[in-house]
């Protein structure tokens, strides 16, 4: 491995595009929770995919690592260079490139977010709907399988992509899937890499299902005396076939902490807060169904938010809930765990995590998608206290253990990266050892996103 020789060789490709300055490199190697400062040998700013591809053959050539870089909203430690190498940024390459209203679809690059591609198409009637919460570029939430607070209607990342263009880890440029709706044309090599978190190549630009903008929208904000009442009139929502665009949890504790955060005036008990999207008979039906609903399970302080600001206030405060929460203990680090159980387990799931937390010593508000299944507790801990550290990793550590043991998952949304590495095994067994296979077989040095994903990486 030479990367003093790659960096070299970079330089003279970027010039001033390749960075060392200290200010970069930290920017680069921190983490949005609790993994330690991760800084890289340098960072490169591509403005193409022949750039990209020229980037990553050098760094082949000189056994370089490399790894792909968006907004760096990530939560498990994703973009971190734990072997060095050169971080490759994308900010540059943020463009929407096609707009085909006619089919729906929108092809960018990786860098663009979702929030300045939703304001390009606001005039076309269509929107990107996979929203995770913070701003995130594309790429990343692609490479991520992110999904959010909209899944419940509209999908994750995987039912939204239809098609990619990447670098390989020997710097060939690929097309995977078309902007056909479906095919039957080989291994379906766009799933392959939405979710394989870098390691697999870097993703150049993206082709995308787009959908219409609602005529109308409504969202509502109610109070339960407890969790289980709460989980169990979302279970019911469901199971009863009511479409909702957004159904989201929070308990008392991050009510406590989006208060202050927000200035909200919440009380403080376990809510549910809803949106529907539709026509206006549509909505109106639906969110009368749902107040019935609700109604039965005791739901208290119904308040519908039908104006736009309102039901912006509404979703920016839940959007700034994890910030809400790591701010109402001053100097505190946070592990986001991010579980998700199939629905008939999530009110079993929730209390039993509730409890755990409760006999710990630690806070650990709980907050979540419900509506698929799939919830977070943010686990605050101070670092210099070791009996604080082992509570949050514990407390993590059973709820995986508590997914799988109810037919879920690690990781909802948030992707593997570092923090949860070590439950592949427990929950692919041999199918981890066949993405090894996977992996030497594309990238067979290792240069991609390496630490990473799979066994011994």
């Amino acid at each position: 491995m030479s990367i003093d020789a790659a960096i070299e060789e970079l330089s003279t490709l970027l010039g001033q595009r390749l960075s060392r300055s200290k200010s970069d490199l930290d920017q680069h190697g921190t983490s949005e929770t609790h993994f330690a400062l991760t800084p890289p040998d340098a960072v490169a700013y591509p403005a193409n995919t022949e750039e990209v591809s020229a980037i990553v053959k050098i760094c082949a050539r000189h056994h370089c690592p490399i790894v792909g870089f968006g907004a760096g909203t990530s939560l498990e430690g994703q973009t971190l260079a734990v072997q060095g190498g050169v971080v490759v940024d994308f900010r540059d390459m943020a463009a929407v490139l096609h707009v085909g209203a006619e089919d729906m679809d929108v092809t960018v690059q990786p860098g663009i977010t979702r929030e300045v591609l939703n304001e390009e198409l606001r005039a076309t009637g269509l929107m990107f709907p996979v929203d995770p919460g913070a701003n995130a570029s594309i790429g990343g939430m692609a490479s991520t399988r992110a999904s959010g607070t909209t899944a419940v209607r509209y999908g994750t990342m995987r039912d939204n992509v239809l098609g990619l263009e990447v670098v390989l880890a020997d710097g060939r440029i690929i097309q995977t899937g078309t902007r056909a709706r479906k095919s039957s044309a080989g291994y379906d090599l766009t799933a392959l890499f939405v979710g394989a978190e870098g390691t697999l190549g870097l993703i150049t630009a993206l082709t995308l299902r787009l959908h219409g903008q609602p005529d109308a929208v409504t969202s509502a904000v109610c109070a339960f005396d407890d969790i289980e009442a709460a989980v169990s009139a979302v279970q019911m929502t469901i199971q009863m076939g009511i479409p909702m665009a957004r159904i989201e949890f929070v308990d008392a504790a991050t009510v406590a902490a989006v208060n202050a955060y927000s200035k909200m005036d919440l009380p403080l008990c376990p809510h549910l807060l809803i949106e529907f999207n539709g026509s206006d008979s549509a909505v109106e039906e639906q969110a009368t169904l749902f107040g019935e609903v609700v109604e039965e399970f005791g739901a208290k302080g119904f308040e519908w938010a039908k104006k736009a600001e309102e039901r912006k206030a509404l979703w920016t405060m839940r959007h700034h809930a994890y910030w809400a929460i790591v701010q109402s203990r001053q100097g505190c680090k946070a592990l986001v765990t991010d579980i998700c159980v199939p629905i008939s387990k999530l009110a079993e799931a929730v209390e039993q995590t509730r409890a755990d937390i409760a006999a710990s010593p630690i806070e650990g508000p709980i907050l979540g998608h419900v509506g698929d299944g799939n919830f977070h507790a943010i686990l605050l801990f101070d670092e210099a206290n070791e009996a604080e550290v082992q509570a949050a990793n514990d407390l993590s550590h059973r709820m995986v253990e508590r997914a799988l043991a109810l037919g879920g998952t690690a990781t909802g949304e948030h992707g593997i990266g570092l923090g949860k590495k070590k439950y592949m095994q427990a929950e692919h067994g041999a199918g981890w050892d066949v993405m090894g296979d996977i992996k030497q077989a594309l990238d067979p040095q290792n240069l991609m996103n390496p630490g990473k994903l799979v066994r011994g990486n």
